[in-house]
This record gives structure tokens, C-alpha cells and sequence, in this order.
């Protein structure tokens, strides 16, 4: 291995490793769904009955859409966003905001509404989190956000709707 490859894995790592409030470059999230709240189980072809397949690859197969392709991503009005899939409530306006990376960003979310597992799709593992009504994939949750939570819950705009106030 070269020198430069190794220097840059170990200051990578090492970056991810001392970011604040992370366990090695996870955020520690415990997350568990709402009391009451009764789960959405539909077969394949009923989801693509009701979703567009750019939706499905999204909320079914766990897909990323590209960066600022999402017109949520400059959506700025009251209101608040839902799961595309099951329209359960997920965030509220006042979460979101501005974190430059081309994908709608929230500081927090609707307690009891999202649930998360460790993705290892790439080369080190994420932090996923999913609709807790249906399931649906909604993005990845990342240790560089704001205060007060220090949280960006970043999500595909096509794993959401948003009702204005």
C-alpha cells in the first residue's frame, strides 16, 4: 500500500472516529416506533401499484436519488413532510434545513416515526433509517448537523411529500 493511500485511510478514520457523539462514526440513535402505531405490510406489486418506480427503487430497494434533484430540497414553506409511501408525518418544517449536500436535511424528526439499522452497502457503514409505519427507505442519519441535536437526518425528496400549513 502507498504511503499517501494509508496516510489518507487513517486520517479518514480517524476524522470519523473523533467526530463528537459518535461510537466508531455512528451516531448513537435509539429509536423505537410509536405506541399504537400499526404497521403497513403490502406486497411487492401493491407497492408498485402505488408508488412511481422511481419511488419504489427509493422506499422498496433502498435507492439514492441524485444530489439536487429534489425540489423538496428548496421547499422553505410551513408544513410538514411525509412518508411517500404511507403518508405518516416524519418531520415538521421548523427541523429542516439547509445542509448544502443537495438533499432535503432535518436537525431532528417526529419522535416514534423512524427506525434505523446499520447499512454496509458501501465501504463503511452508515447509519439507515426507514419509515416506522411502512418500512419505506428514507435516507441516512450523519453526526455533522446542528445544534441542538447535532443530527443531519438526511433523506431522498422522493421518499417524501410535503403538506403546506
Amino acid at each position: 500500500m502507498k504511503r499517501r493511500h494509508f496516510l489518507g485511510l487513517a486520517g479518514a478514520t480517524g476524522a470519523v472516529v473523533l467526530l463528537p457523539g459518535v461510537a466508531f462514526g455512528f451516531p448513537r440513535l435509539r429509536l423505537e416506533a410509536a405506541p399504537g402505531l400499526e404497521r403497513l405490510e403490502l406486497s411487492g406489486a401493491e407497492w408498485r401499484e402505488r408508488l412511481t418506480a422511481e419511488q419504489y427503487w427509493i422506499l422498496r430497494d433502498h435507492g439514492t436519488e441524485p444530489p439536487w434533484s429534489s425540489p423538496l430540497d428548496g421547499e422553505w414553506r410551513d408544513g410538514q413532510y411525509r412518508c411517500a409511501g404511507c403518508d405518516l408525518r416524519l418531520f415538521e418544517s421548523a427541523m429542516k434545513y439547509d445542509s448544502g449536500t443537495g438533499w432535503p436535511s432535518f436537525f431532528d424528526h417526529l419522535e416514534g416515526r423512524l427506525l434505523s439499522r446499520l447499512d454496509f452497502s458501501l465501504i463503511w457503514p452508515r447509519v439507515e433509517y426507514h419509515c416506522a409505519r411502512c418500512g419505506g427507505h428514507q435516507g441516512h442519519v450523519f453526526s455533522d448537523g446542528p445544534e441542538p441535536t447535532g443530527l443531519r437526518w438526511c433523506n431522498n425528496g422522493l421518499a417524501l411529500t410535503f403538506v403546506p400549513a
